[in-house]
């Protein structure tokens, strides 16, 4: 996969996802689209381009700026049958449909006795590195990989890009993908039958004997670059994509520590009560005598994400400070 900003080759990880969609919308009258803008605007990151004029409003269908309101229309329709995939423009934004999420769509198969079942996908774009300021720039993975009742999904290659939507809308729950902003413009040639992806393992993108690199979403390339500089001094690093957060894939992390004896998980969120957390913890109650030095980890900075380059720079997870963190762990 090439890093986002390159010229793109093969099909990018937008086209990925618009065919993704298209394949559900023409297989299943049960699916359409919702959300701010996916219409006739195409969608705020041209996702939807071209789907209003092949399926027509009825599918295709712009809604008004109430995240709370649309999310709500969302969960309601697939009470009743259908299947709907909501768009939230940025993640952020998903707060203002937090209680929808939380109160609603997670907890109604639990409350109903299994009677209720909400098979409601919301997609959404989340994190730094496009000097959005501090308002469009959060990394909340781990906020909703903290609730049950809910499937979180990171995809961060084309291939999955365009394979975890069928089964996601197959799933009884709902599912919150969350899509980097920053590989919007990667490409990469999916396996047109590749078929769909399985939403609960994590995939080694890289095999490695000195130390397991942890991350997800648009972290990936940067631990993949960290790994092949590190391959250059002779360390070599194996890189787990986790890809589903929420449920973990705790075989797939622990026998990769198993393997390496050493871990460094990349987060772009906020280290504090982040998702980096869970997964050391986990590995050090799963994996602790596993273990030749302490579990690191590289997050982002304790700040709201600065607007200028250099700062935004500076307070995300960057290549130089993965490859800082494995010299420590390995050192």
């Amino acid at each position: 996969m090439t890093p986002a900003g390159t010229a793109a080759k093969g099909v990018t990880y937008r086209e990925a996802l618009r065919e993704a969609m298209r394949e559900a919308l023409a297989a299943d009258d049960r699916v359409f689209l919702m959300g701010e803008d996916v219409g006739r605007y195409g969608g705020a990151f041209g996702v939807s381009l071209g789907l209003l004029d092949e399926f027509g409003p009825d599918r295709i269908r712009d809604t008004p700026l109430s995240e709370s309101a649309f999310v709500g229309a969302g969960i309601g329709a697939a009470i009743a049958g259908m299947r709907p995939i909501v768009e939230i423009m940025t993640v952020n934004f998903s707060l203002l449909a937090l209680d929808q999420i939380l109160n609603n769509a997670a907890t109604l198969l639990h409350m109903s006795g299994g009677q209720v079942a909400v098979p409601l996908v919301i997609r959404m774009t989340t994190g730094a590195g496009r000097q959005l300021a501090a308002q469009h720039s959060h990394s909340l993975e781990g906020w909703y990989a903290h609730i049950p009742g809910i499937r979180v999904l990171a995809p961060a290659t084309v291939a999955d890009a365009r394979h975890m939507l069928a089964p996601a809308l197959a799933d009884p729950d709902p599912v919150v993908i969350f899509e980097h902003g920053s590989l919007y413009n990667a490409s990469g040639s999916p396996d047109p039958d590749g078929g769909p992806v399985d939403l609960a393992t994590a995939a080694v993108r890289r095999p490695g004997t000195a130390v397991s690199l942890v991350t997800y979403g648009g972290s990936l390339g940067k631990a993949l670059d960290a790994a092949e500089r590190l391959a250059e001094d002779g360390t070599d690093a194996e890189v787990v994509d986790l890809r589903t957060l929420r449920p973990l894939d705790d075989d797939t992390v622990m026998g990769s520590v198993r393997r390496t004896h050493r871990a460094v998980v990349v987060d772009e969120g906020w280290r504090t009560g982040g998702l980096s957390a869970e997964i050391a913890a986990r590995i050090t109650e799963q994996a602790f005598y596993d273990l030749d030095a302490p579990v690191e980890r590289v997050c982002a900075a304790e700040v709201p994400v600065p607007y200028a380059h250099q700062l935004e720079e500076a307070a995300l997870p960057q290549t130089a400070d993965v490859m800082a963190a494995v010299r420590r762990a390995v050192g």
